[in-house]
């Protein structure tokens, strides 16, 4: 018998790839820092505040690769209809203790699909795309146009220089070939979440579904 099959002939089902972020076993030291720097009174809420600008009152919000939740929470308090995904079970309990009532889901981006949206935005920070099993951003970049309503849009920020260690080094052009090849486009790209210009140190990229 071949050893790729079961006994009836089917396929044996892939085995899931490891994410980088299950190479680094990084949540519990993420997931503190954030845990300290919210109880400090620190401003955390700069990713949710340019997503605020990119919204109508009330908007539909996806936070995917939420960590510990803190954008998602932000965009609920600014009255969106927020809710969050992160693979990570120790960050999903995270935070549910730290925002009681947020609605959070333990599930990867790769799961997700038409059915899932419309969202009006996807917020996608923090090194997320950084940290995906190889190989699979493009696949993640579908996943996220599939869930956006006709004129939704998707926020992505990632370091490009300084990684945290297991994250990939992930250059501008590099990105911007898959997200076309995901059928998105760039509409704006920035250094920061305050719209200063691009720098070679961080990237914040606002996109779109190419038009065809």
């Amino acid at each position: 018998m071949d050893a790729t099959t079961l006994p009836q002939g089917e396929p044996t089902p892939m085995t899931p790839r490891r994410t980088r972020w299950q190479e680094a076993g990084s949540s519990g030291g993420f997931g503190k820092r954030f845990a300290e720097l919210i109880a400090a009174g620190e401003d955390v809420d700069g990713e949710a505040r340019l997503a605020d600008t990119l919204l109508p009152r009330g908007a539909r919000v996806l936070d995917a690769g939420a960590g510990m939740g803190r954008v998602s929470a932000a965009l609920l308090k600014r009255g969106h209809d927020a809710v969050a995904i992160e693979p990570d079970a120790a960050l999903v309990r995270q935070a549910r203790e730290t925002y009681p009532g947020l609605p959070i889901e333990e599930r990867d981006i790769l799961d997700l699909g038409p059915d899932d949206g419309p969202f009006d935005l996807v917020v996608c920070v923090g090194n997320v795309m950084l940290y995906l099993a190889e190989g699979t951003e493009r696949e993640a970049l579908r996943a996220m146009r599939a869930a956006l309503g006709d004129n939704g849009r998707i926020l992505v920020g990632f370091h490009l220089q300084d990684q945290p260690a297991h994250a990939r080094t992930y250059t501008p052009a590099e990105f911007e070939a898959d997200l076309t090849a995901a059928g998105l486009r760039v509409d704006l790209r920035a250094g920061t979440y305050q719209l200063h210009p691009a720098n070679d140190a961080y990237s914040v990229w606002i996109l779109s579904r190419a038009q065809h």
